[in-house]
C-alpha cells in the first residue's frame, strides 16, 4: 500500500526538503522528485535564469503547472520550493493528493544552510536575513494551513528526520 501514497514536503528554503526527501524516498522505496529540479529539466535552464528572464510571477506559473503535474503521480516523495504555497491552487493540489509534512526551521538555521548557495534567487542580496524573515512572515501561515504534520529540522540530521516521518506516518 505504501507505494501508492504520496508524501509532500513543504517549508522554507534551507529546511532540508530535498535532502530529507531523498532519504525518505530511499527508505520507503518510493520515487523522489523535487519540483524545482523538474522545472529545470523541463525548461532546460536553472531557476535563477527563469527568475531573471520571466520574473517571479513567470516562475510561479511554471511552478504551479509542475506541482499540478507531479502531485497526480502515485507513490512519490515530493520536495516543493519554499514559495510553492503562495498560490492557492498549489495548496489545494498538495492537500488533496497526499500527506503534507511541513519541515520547520529557524531563520538562523536557514542562513547557515543557504549561506554559500548561489542558486537561490531571492537570497542574492546584501541582507538575506531580512529577506528570510519577510518570507517567513508571509509564508508560515500557508505551511501551517496545509500541513498534516510538522517536523522541526534544526537540531537533527536529515536521516533522523526521515526516520521520524516514517514512524509518524506509520509506513
Amino acid at each position: 500500500m505504501a507505494e501508492q501514497r504520496n508524501i509532500f514536503l513543504i517549508g522554507p528554503m534551507g529546511a532540508g526538503k530535498s535532502t530529507i526527501g531523498r532519504h525518505l524516498a530511499q527508505m520507503l522505496h518510493l520515487d523522489f522528485l523535487d519540483s524545482d529540479a523538474e522545472i529545470e529539466k523541463k525548461t532546460g535552464a536553472d531557476i535563477a535564469w527563469v527568475f531573471d528572464v520571466e520574473g517571479e510571477e513567470g516562475f510561479r506559473t511554471r511552478e504551479q503547472s509542475m506541482i499540478d503535474e507531479l502531485t497526480q503521480k502515485h507513490g512519490i516523495v515530493l520536495a516543493t520550493g519554499g514559495g510553492a504555497l503562495i498560490r492557492p491552487e498549489n495548496r489545494i493540489h498538495l492537500s488533496a493528493r497526499g500527506i503534507v509534512v511541513y519541515l520547520k526551521t529557524s531563520v538562523n538555521k536557514q542562513l547557515a544552510r543557504t549561506l554559500k548557495d548561489k542558486r537561490r534567487p531571492l537570497l542574492q542580496t546584501d541582507d538575506p536575513r531580512t529577506v528570510l524573515e519577510a518570507l517567513a512572515e508571509t509564508r508560515n501561515e500557508f505551511y501551517d494551513e496545509v500541513a498534516d504534520y510538522t517536523m522541526e529540522t534544526d537540531e537533527q540530521s536529515a536521516k533522523v528526520v526521515a526516520s521520524q516521518i516514517i514512524a509518524l506516518l506509520d509506513f
